[in-house]
């Protein structure tokens, strides 16, 4: 036996730090107080109170003010509804079944088309709705279910409250500290990226760190968010915020296709690799500054006027140098800026989102028939406990509809169902039938819930199973006015919450979500699709748009354990985010009345006829590609260097092109890009 393991250094009291300690004490204190709160003032089933302030119990303020914001607004909205829908239907069962079952489909088609808060306040206007709506079915005075309503709003209110006063009292770290200390080490990151993406070699792990640095991108913008509702300060530099993030997906974008461009050049200068090592370490110290870069990149420049390749090369570079100053400049302005500090930032858009329709119809259509089937079975046979199998079930449809692995998550509330069984039979008939008041059960319950919280902290790889105890132990336990200890109705309901999630589990094995292979194809055609709008003369969406649309594409899939359908999706994507830069730039290039100008229109027109919305077409792909080899190579002869800048942004075309060659026959994902 490792004597470490159990000795009292290993306790979580011991070895936790002061930040852990911090969060543990203010969510076990915010439960505990929403817990006596709403017992104290009568309200019909307070445990849903301490069951709220766990659910808002995130470690920073914006998070805790904006999933509180949403919480209400989801549970006033599925207060309202319930209210109305059993109001109208109560006296039919099967109008009521079918009514609440299409509410909850809606709800949960409705968290699959928004995100972020929305989503999060159509997650609680579906199970708020069913925890009010199906413990009633049975009442007939449409009195008690306003009472019912008022007091699950209300425990939901005051747990909020709660956990928001002990925010106050026991602050994290400030979401603007966090956000900003993300944004300079993606800044640091980047330029390790890049070193990596530009040797000549292929690897996995590029693929790899490829993703990752897509949605370690796309994840700061929910600090962002969160930021935007910690401090007016944020709130006032936020489009800073949204530009920074703009840029950093740009330079990301730029490594790529400078990575395409050295792949593609046959002959590059002998001290190319010195050159980028060296610029690469310059960039990285806090000093960098342009002069001191631009001597470090002279012996770089190209020295043969007809050399457009190198000349392609070395704008691209001095592009990705400007554009890593520039954001370093604007990170360092964000940081010292005061509270009124106000910046005129370069217009860029939110970043984009994309809802995938057929997967949102499939998790509403899910939710109805699952909920259907459940409520036929409790009519059928007058299941006693039927309330609290729809309850679960219910919550489970929604919630996990949008989940990337609803399976396993499925799977992992099923063991927590299960723990929380034999934990609280055994607190509710051994602990809580020997104490008279609710202070004494709470010196049981505050070192419990502080002792979790700390082992959800220290033990990453269990964090969800421990935060699923936290959450649903309220609802087990069942701290009621008076208290109710009744074994066969404690075991049935039990039983019936995990049937309920397996009965849920069940609806997702039979309408199945759509699988990764065809999720990859949905994302492909569609991006292909914003790609020929990219062709178009007035495109509907902008440069910055069409890239951040790539990027989340790519980022849906950045979890999958498909390896080929989330490979493919990313070589499309960058694919066609690179051959689009071009088409910007050539848009771009100076207008002028002479055969150069035509020259420009004919590159962009060539593209058109390649791409349809199923795939490549090859032999429009081997004439464009031709024609663009024949232009390039003309230019660069030309004795004009506008003829040459010309021939460089048309051989940055050429080599971003050149690797849908290999991509398959319309219709297929089996193909092969290098």
């Amino acid at each position: 036996m490792n004597f470490s393991v159990t000795s009292w250094r290993s306790l979580p009291w011991i070895k936790a730090t002061p930040p852990q300690w911090r969060y543990a004490l203010r969510n076990g204190i915010a439960m505990c107080l929403a817990l006596s709160f709403a017992y104290y003032i009568n309200l019909d089933e307070p445990y849903w109170a301490m069951t709220s302030a766990a659910v808002v119990s995130f470690p920073t303020v914006g998070g805790v003010i904006s999933k509180s914001l949403g919480r209400i607004a989801g549970s006033l909205l599925g207060a309202s509804a319930a209210l109305l829908i059993a109001g109208l239907t109560m006296t039919d069962p099967w109008l009521f079944l079918f009514s609440i079952s299409a509410w909850l489909g809606f709800c949960t088609w409705a968290c699959a088309m928004y995100t972020n808060n929305v989503a999060y306040a159509f997650q609680l206007a579906g199970y708020t709705c069913a925890i009010i709506v199906f413990p009633v079915i049975n009442l007939v005075d449409v009195n008690e279910l306003w009472d019912i309503a008022q007091s699950r709003v209300c425990e939901v209110i005051v747990g909020i409250l709660c956990g928001g006063l002990m925010m106050m009292i026991l602050p994290s770290t400030s979401d603007g500290t966090a956000l900003i200390t993300a944004l300079k080490n993606m800044h640091a990151r980047i330029l390790e990226h890049a070193s990596l993406m530009w040797q000549p070699q292929m690897s996995d792990n590029m693929r790899t760190a490829h993703e990752s640095m897509i949605g370690q991108i796309l994840t700061m913008n929910l600090l962002r968010i969160q930021a935007f509702w910690s401090h007016y300060r944020f709130r006032r530099q936020n489009s800073l915020l949204n530009y920074l993030l703009h840029q950093q997906l740009r330079l990301t974008s730029v490594i790529s296709s400078l990575r395409r461009m050295l792949l593609n050049w046959e002959t590059p200068p002998e001290n190319t690799r010195d050159v980028i090592d060296a610029l690469l370490e310059a960039l990285a110290k806090p000093d960098a500054e342009p002069y001191s870069i631009a001597r470090i990149i002279a012996p770089l420049a190209p020295k043969d006027p007809q050399d457009f390749r190198h000349l392609a090369f070395w704008m691209r570079l001095r592009y990705f140098v400007r554009i890593y100053l520039a954001s370093k400049r604007w990170l360092q302005r964000l940081e010292n800026a005061s509270a009124i500090t106000e910046f005129n930032v370069p217009k860029a858009p939110a970043l984009s989102r994309r809802t995938d329709y057929a997967e949102a119809l499939l998790n509403g259509v899910r939710t109805f028939c699952a909920l259907v089937f459940i409520g036929a079975w409790s009519i059928s046979t007058q299941w006693s406990s039927g309330a609290a199998a729809l309850t679960l079930a219910a919550i489970c449809c929604v919630l996990y509809s949008v989940s990337p692995s609803p399976y396993n998550s499925l799977t992992l509330l099923l063991r927590t169902l299960l723990l929380l069984s034999l934990f609280s039979f055994m607190v509710k008939f051994a602990i809580m039938v020997q104490v008279t008041d609710l202070w004494q059960f709470l010196l049981f319950l505050f070192p419990l819930l502080t002792t979790m919280q700390l082992l959800k902290l220290q033990m990453p790889k269990f964090a969800g199973l421990w935060g699923q105890l936290i959450v649903f132990m309220g609802s087990f336990i069942s701290v009621t006015d008076p208290p109710v200890y009744d074994y066969g109705t404690f075991l049935n309901d039990n039983l019936a919450k995990i049937l309920g999630v397996g009965l849920a589990w069940m609806a997702f094995a039979i309408l199945k979500p759509g699988s990764d292979a065809r999720k990859s194809r949905r994302h492909i055609r569609a991006l292909r699709r914003q790609f020929i709008d990219q062709l178009s003369r007035r495109p509907q969406q902008s440069e910055h748009q069409f890239e951040s649309l790539v990027y989340h594409y790519i980022n849906q899939l950045s979890s999958s354990r498909d390896e080929v359908s989330r490979r493919w999706l990313l070589r499309w994507g960058i694919v066609l985010l690179n051959s689009s830069h071009v088409v910007w730039r050539l848009r771009d290039w100076e207008a002028r009345a002479d055969p150069l100008s035509q020259v420009r229109d004919l590159c962009i027109t060539l593209l058109r006829n390649v791409m349809s919305e199923r795939g490549v077409q090859q032999r429009p792909l081997a004439s464009a590609l031709a024609e663009l080899q024949r232009i390039y190579t003309a230019l660069g002869h030309h004795h004009q260097p506008a003829a040459r800048e010309l021939a460089a942004i048309v051989w940055q075309l050429y080599c971003s092109l050149s690797q849908l060659e290999q991509a398959p026959v319309e219709g297929t994902l089996t193909e092969r890009i290098t």
